[in-house]
């Protein structure tokens, strides 16, 4: 490379062993992506890394890990969640935000790409797993470095925690006794679409930080999609309502026939109370996405899981 030519971009993917960032390394790497990835045990990384990819031994809880890894990336992916620690994840989601925004902000990294949650900020009921997601949003956008993030609802895809617990739940009661959340309003997203979305806006044109609500075309509520993937599975299903049945009964039901533990699903099932519907479409035209429908996305998730 001569003086004159800067060097090639380098991202960074944080959360390369979750379910999204995955399968977003994937998507960098066949887009032949210089890739740094931080990770707290490297040895979970797939061992067939592409050679313009690197692996970083950090924790975003442990700031004086983060400086090294920043060196020289232009983009970083914010794709972490403590929601799995307990009680107190809030506060250690706060706490690993900032720490990720100062280092990015001291290395001169120029855009931040984070996925979080929809739902209604000004809603005193929303649950503390959206409001965590909402704030982390916030304290990466104070951070002084271009934040994109992206608010989806319910991920479909094959492996999606979401996607297990409708998967799970269908298939193994014939007759499920339906707590109120399940006539809550969402607004489901593929997978593919969610990477697709992510992939794209290394490319957008920079600016300030901005917010896309990302979702399909079709507005369901949690007991229409256990029907449509009924309906797929060709399973019949009955669905009787009761008024009574709290998130924290619901998270205790759902951790004896899911495989999901009682502590994430009770997060889980606390937000499901809360409509995730998109109310600003912009993402349409900053993009040239199409999300599938609720339909299409169940059916990919279901030939993934075949092959």
């Amino acid at each position: 490379m001569s003086e004159s030519e800067s060097p090639p971009p380098l991202v960074l993917l944080t959360g390369a062993t979750g379910y999204i960032g995955s399968r977003l390394l994937t998507g960098l790497q066949d887009q032949h992506i210089n890739v740094r990835c931080l990770a707290r045990s490297p040895d979970d990384l797939p061992d067939d890394l592409a050679s313009t990819t690197e692996v970083f031994q950090g924790d975003v809880l442990k700031p004086d890990s983060l400086s090294e890894v920043m060196t020289g990336v232009t983009t970083a992916y914010y794709l972490i969640h403590l929601m799995g620690s307990g009680a107190g994840f809030q506060e250690l989601d706060r706490e690993a935000a900032e720490n990720f925004g100062l280092a990015a902000k001291a290395a001169g990294v120029q855009r931040i790409i984070y996925m979080g949650g929809l739902g209604d900020e000004s809603d005193p009921q929303l649950s503390p797993h959206l409001r965590s997601r909402h704030e982390v949003g916030q304290i990466l956008c104070s951070s002084g470095v271009e934040t994109i993030e992206f608010r989806a609802s319910v991920v479909i895809g094959n492996g999606s925690l979401s996607f297990d617990l409708i998967q799970s739940l269908t298939n193994r009661l014939p007759v499920m006794i339906c707590p109120r959340w399940l006539a809550t309003p969402t607004q489901p997203i593929a997978v593919s679409d969610v990477l697709d979305y992510l992939l794209a806006a290394r490319e957008l044109p920079p600016g300030d930080s901005r917010i896309f609500e990302i979702g399909s075309s079709d507005v369901v509520t949690y007991g229409e999609l256990i029907q449509i993937y009924a309906r797929l599975k060709g399973l019949r299903r009955w669905l009787v309502s009761v008024p009574l049945l709290t998130p924290y009964l619901s998270s205790l039901w759902l951790g004896l026939v899911t495989p999901a533990s009682a502590e994430v699903g009770r997060h889980l099932i606390e937000g499901l109370k809360n409509p995730t519907v998109v109310k600003d479409d912009s993402a349409l035209d900053a993009f040239s996405i199409r999300p599938l429908g609720v339909e299409q996305a169940m059916r990919q998730a279901l030939e993934e899981e075949q092959s």
